[in-house]
């Protein structure tokens, strides 16, 4: 505490306030005893209203206070000297937190914005030069002998490249890698790094560095390796310590986008296998398809179809086009385990019957309780007819399509696969002409519910008559046409699974020269059939 008067002479000092002006004395003038903040304070405060006087701050030596001005009466003024240096670091350092954490989770929200996992290692290197380094290298888990290095500098670009390194040559590198933790700042000499680590175009001399793991789910991500010039101040003990918080929002980024990239590729390979193939034409007959999941976000479905070519055109082509109950994945699980077991018994397609009843008993003895509809067409090309040898195992019977516009239903039926110890089962034999087409198709399209009150079934009355116009067009054309037909009616509304196959026999065409090399060469085409 000291006291001074309103001319701005000392008056009195309590004990703690000579240990901060030892010399000082009554009499003095308080400008050349006290701070100028304080003396500052006392002349505005002596010449000014006195009433509700505030507190001042300033620094005494190498502290922080706050003084509080009380008025005793008319000619003096006491000033409170509090400490308050503890306090203020307190708040310094809170705020600094505060400022971390933020950024910390903008950055992380940052990162889990993206699952690719290229752009993901980027952006880990570009933040760590906006806000800690000069220089980052993100080096990730090797693959083989290899590493993906990821170099970012402030003010320039973001490079990647694949290189073989030897990251012991790093100090604390290869323990990172493996998920250890960093080994601190000052004991990484920067004259020994290799010239690997320096991102291109960024010549500095290296002056402090961090390396620090990426911590990842249970696997490490990689490591990070922080670079600053001998022209800026070393990392300091907090900036260690957010370039770990950091390093580990960014590991768990990272592992999320790896582990997205390594499930997406299998997700492809499994889809690629469970999709229906793209049909053409094969020994002379045309083939084609249409396919449209009961959920247009989705790619795989219950229904499916397969076309097994012959070695040779004299061999059948076996068609097989099926419906097992139930959407989504585990009716596609079951329709890769028919299509799968199907192609094993291929040898044996010639026989519809036992193709069927060996079928029926590889799904009763699976874990599966789900059963399937399918139909089995046999295709051989005679000539420029097609003949068809057509089984349905509990399916809808495919439809004939015949030159003059007629449709015929096949007359085949049978009973499920997978519900049933036996399997029964009626064949039929059809031969198409030229420009005929034989329909299979699943119940997603005779049970398509729309209409212009969206509740009335497709029915496979309409269906035989928007075939009957289709008389004559190729095979592709007749899928095209009820899979417009079929979307028109269902609206936006739900569906099923839709999937359609058309067997047609191709209307050939013979060229006959006329006149040899008369008239330029000029031909006509007789159409036959």
């Amino acid at each position: 505490m000291i006291v001074a008067d309103v001319n701005g002479c000392v008056v009195e000092l309590n004990d703690a306030a000579r240990l901060l002006w030892p010399r000082a004395a009554a009499g003095d003038r308080l400008r050349n005893v006290a701070p100028f903040w304080l003396a500052d304070a006392h002349v505005r405060l002596a010449g000014e209203a006195r009433e509700g006087a505030l507190p001042v701050h300033g620094a005494i030596a190498d502290r922080h206070f706050e003084a509080h001005p009380t008025l005793p009466d008319d000619r003096h003024v006491v000033w409170w000297l509090v400490d308050d240096t503890d306090r203020r670091i307190a708040e310094t350092a809170l705020a600094g937190a505060r400022r971390r954490s933020a950024l910390l989770s903008d950055m992380a929200g940052q990162l889990l914005s993206t699952l690719d996992l290229t752009r993901c290692m980027e952006m880990t290197a570009r933040m760590a030069t906006d806000h800690l380094a000069e220089a980052a290298l993100l080096v990730a888990p090797p693959q083989g002998h290899r590493h993906s290095l990821t170099y970012a500098h402030r003010g320039g670009p973001v490079t990647r490249m694949t290189a073989q390194v030897d990251v012991d040559r790093v100090p604390g590198l290869a323990e990172a890698l493996q998920g250890f933790p960093p080994v601190p700042a000052r004991w990484i000499d920067p004259a020994v790094l290799p010239e690997w680590v320096h991102p291109p175009d960024f010549t500095e001399p290296i002056g402090s560095v961090i390396v620090t793991p990426l911590p990842g789910h249970g696997v490490p991500a990689g490591a990070l390796i922080l670079l600053r010039s001998g022209h800026e101040r070393a990392f300091s003990a907090d900036e260690e310590l957010f370039a770990r918080l950091l390093a580990a929002r960014a590991g768990a980024a990272l592992s999320a986008a790896r582990l997205y990239t390594e499930q997406t590729a299998i997700t492809t390979t499994l889809m690629r296998e469970l999709l229906p193939p793209t049909l053409r034409s094969v020994h002379g007959v045309d083939y084609a398809g249409a396919y449209r999941p009961a959920r247009d976000n989705e790619r795989i479905s219950g229904d499916f179809y397969d076309v097994h070519p012959g070695a040779d055109p004299a061999e059948e082509t076996l068609v097989v086009l099926g419906d097992v109950a139930g959407k989504g994945l585990e009716a596609a699980v079951l329709t890769g385990k028919i299509r799968n077991t199907l192609h094993a018994l291929l040898p044996l397609a010639a026989d519809h019957a036992r193709v069927l009843t060996l079928l029926n008993g590889a799904l009763l003895s699976s874990h599966h309780t789900r059963f399937a509809t399918l139909v089995l067409a046999s295709v051989r090309r005679r000539g420029g007819k097609v003949d068809l040898r057509l089984t349905s195992a509990g399916h809808l019977a495919p439809l004939i399509v015949r030159g003059d516009g007629t449709v015929e239903e096949a007359d085949t039926h049978g009973s499920l696969i997978g519900a049933l110890p036996t399997v029964t089962a009626v064949s039929a034999e059809v031969t198409l002409r030229p420009g005929e087409t034989c329909v299979l198709y699943t119940d997603g399209v005779s049970e398509a519910r729309g209409g212009p009150l969206g509740d009335e079934l497709f029915g496979e009355s309409r269906l035989k008559r928007a075939l009957a116009e289709c008389a004559g067009m190729p095979a592709e054309a007749v899928v095209e046409r009820i899979q417009l037909l079929t979307a028109q009616w269902l609206g936006p509304g739900s569906h099923d699974d839709i999937a359609t196959v058309a067997i047609s026999a191709p209307r050939t065409a013979e060229l006959t020269v006329v006149g040899g090399q008369g008239r330029a060469g000029s031909a006509a085409v007789r159409r036959t059939g």
